[in-house]
């Protein structure tokens, strides 16, 4: 897989993260954040991704983006797939994560264990307790959005901060910075909350003939 593909998968998986909040109109971003996360066991839409970096001159450096579907459904399952600009699957049964690589016809195979854990992921993939493993706080109101931040108490985790934002109770945005000075930044669009999705759904079939490996 190569260097772009496995940055944007975890950006994915950390993202692939973000479509949780909302609640009665009027109320704050931790309010619509907290009531979204308990009244929401599923929910499926379409994203848009891309990358910010930091320059050396003190400007920034933005990636070509890229765009797909979601899937998810509490505890631990989802399917987060890209459409453009190439093919990539990634898949969680709620045992094991699935990255498909169409174009090598590879498949790699990671337990789920406690990944999810802090990684912004539990956010959206995980289970309700949410300030076990973040500390989340208002960040105020930009591009006519309600932003929430949610910093993970862990130190070894890939991200530094995750910043949600919201705008009538619904989640549209999502930052998730790193330590390396780079921010996947993605947009959320066409959500639908808790359709029905049976666990049977998020499991995955093995392409013919791919390679497989095992992490």
């Amino acid at each position: 897989m190569t260097r772009i593909k496995k940055n944007t998968a975890l950006g994915a998986l950390a993202l692939a993260c973000g479509l949780m909040f909302a609640s009665a109109a009027g109320a704050s971003a931790l309010d619509q954040f907290k009531t979204f996360v308990a009244g929401t066991r599923a929910a499926k839409g379409e994203f848009t991704q891309h990358q910010v970096k930091k320059t050396e001159g003190g400007g920034a450096k933005t990636s070509a983006p890229s765009s797909g579907t979601f899937e998810f459904a509490r505890p631990g399952k989802f399917i987060w797939t890209y459409v453009k600009p190439y093919d990539q699957l990634l898949q969680a049964d709620g045992e094991r994560l699935y990255i498909y690589d169409k174009d090598l016809n590879q498949v790699t195979v990671k337990k789920l264990g406690n990944a999810l854990g802090s990684s912004p992921a539990a956010i959206l993939f995980g289970s309700n307790d949410l300030e076990k493993n973040f500390t989340l706080a208002e960040s105020g109101t930009r591009e006519g959005l309600e932003w929430l931040k949610a910093t993970p108490k862990a130190k070894d985790t890939t991200f530094d901060e995750i910043s949600i934002g919201l705008r009538n109770g619904v989640p549209e945005a999502m930052e998730l910075r790193d330590s390396f000075g780079q921010t996947s930044v993605l947009a959320f669009k066409n959500f639908q909350k808790n359709p029905a999705l049976s666990a049977a759904h998020f499991k995955f079939v093995m392409p013919k003939g791919a390679d497989v490996f095992n992490n």
